[in-house]
């Protein structure tokens, strides 16, 4: 049983970090409003913890290889509580921006190292188990973390949201104090793994799928709320019904496309790129009413909710020798784009429209289908592990 709390207190952090991270989405405009900054200004909410993470993930796993896994993982996420703490306190944007800083850091240290902790974690036919409830919290983070901030936002303000993050991320800290086992470093990433895995073509590929759908994705749902608002003309409870639809529908892609993604990467991927395309470059034209929009939404949520792990499956089986440092890859090239995608989408919104920044992200992501197509195209393969 112990076993299973450890697993289940992992899973609970990376959902704190996942809703932390997405939190700002559905509050985008009321903490705009709070600090008389630009949606495109506030959108630097969502670009700081993505750059950092990039950053942190290789950093903190390496600079960390020799620290108690179990006191790393309770660090970080002391570190989330105080961000979400500063957040909720802060008088200026400019410290709501360290605090997102903060936040970045705990994604790249807490992901990298939590991510691959199942095999340590349970007996080895659980594995499989583990890993599914493991990443169970990314699609969860997303169904809770934006349609219940955006209601906790409406309820009682943007800062009681950050509040409520920060009582949970406290909670999952003691538990993780409670039932995670002493776990030593046992694999040592060095830059010389990383620098190597380049030389494959397969993880090029997988850097290059990777950055334009998570782009083609956080450039236009950062700006979801204002486009409800805009071009729905929806209301704030209105908004967080759709957005709670949108996150049900991500659970569902979470699930088939994990089982589509394992047997079938190419088909797998490109699938949830081609429907994230059509329900993009749909919503201007068909986004103006609440069943268009909603309708799309579902669309657009089953296909990113298979994203994360078919980008992860990608890294995975472009270097299956060395498992860790894929983990770190996939951490540090998905959290960068995120946070280039929510600076450009800003860029584009305070210069055009929230229906300019959909139209653009869909093509990005058609432009993702023509990749995937590139890769069976070539007839390219993955290696096969080596047993040592």
């Amino acid at each position: 049983m112990i076993e299973w709390l450890a697993v289940l207190s992992v899973m609970l952090g990376i959902f704190s970090i996942v809703t932390t991270e997405i939190l700002p989405i559905g509050l985008l405009t009321s903490i705009g409003s709070s600090f008389t900054i630009s949606d495109g200004m506030a959108g630097l909410m969502m670009t700081m913890p993505g750059f950092l993470a990039a950053i942190s993930a290789p950093l903190v796993t390496m600079a960390t290889a020799r620290i108690d896994r179990r006191k790393m993982l309770c660090a970080f996420m002391l570190l989330l509580a105080l961000a979400n703490g500063l957040a909720a306190v802060a008088p200026d944007y400019w410290l709501v921006l360290v605090s997102r800083v903060m936040v970045g850091i705990t994604i790249g240290g807490f992901w990298s190292i939590g991510a691959g902790l199942a095999d340590r974690l349970v007996p080895a036919e659980k594995v499989g188990r583990a890993v599914s409830v493991i990443f169970s919290a990314v699609p969860l983070g997303s169904v809770l973390g934006v349609p219940v901030g955006t209601f906790i936002g409406d309820v009682a303000g943007w800062r009681t949201a950050f509040v409520v993050m920060g009582v949970l991320t406290v909670g999952v800290l003691v538990m993780l104090l409670l039932v995670m086992p002493p776990l030593p470093p046992i694999e040592t990433t060095r830059m010389s793994v990383l620098g190597g895995m380049f030389r494959s073509v397969n993880t090029r590929f997988a850097l290059l799928l990777t950055f334009l759908i998570v782009l083609a994705h956080f450039g236009t749902y950062t700006y979801v709320t204002p486009f409800l608002e805009q071009v729905t003309h929806a209301g704030p409870k209105l908004i967080t019904v759709f957005l709670l639809v949108y996150g049900v529908a991500g659970i569902v892609g979470n699930f088939v496309g994990s089982s589509l993604v394992a047997r079938r990467p190419r088909v797998g991927f490109g699938a949830a790129a081609a429907l994230l395309a059509g329900a993009t470059l749909l919503l201007p034209v068909l986004g103006g009413s609440n069943v268009g929009a909603v309708a799309l939404l579902i669309v657009w949520g089953v296909a990113y909710g298979a994203v994360p792990v078919s980008s992860q499956t990608w890294f995975a089986k472009a270097a299956p020798n060395a498992p860790e440092a894929a983990s770190v890859l996939f951490t540090a090239s998905f959290q960068a784009t995120i946070s280039i995608g929510a600076l450009v989408g800003g860029s584009i919104v305070d210069r055009t429209s929230p229906s300019t920044v959909m139209t653009l992200g869909g093509v990005t992501a058609a432009l993702m289908v023509l990749v995937t197509l590139i890769h069976f195209a070539r007839g390219l393969s993955w290696p096969s592990a080596t047993r040592s």
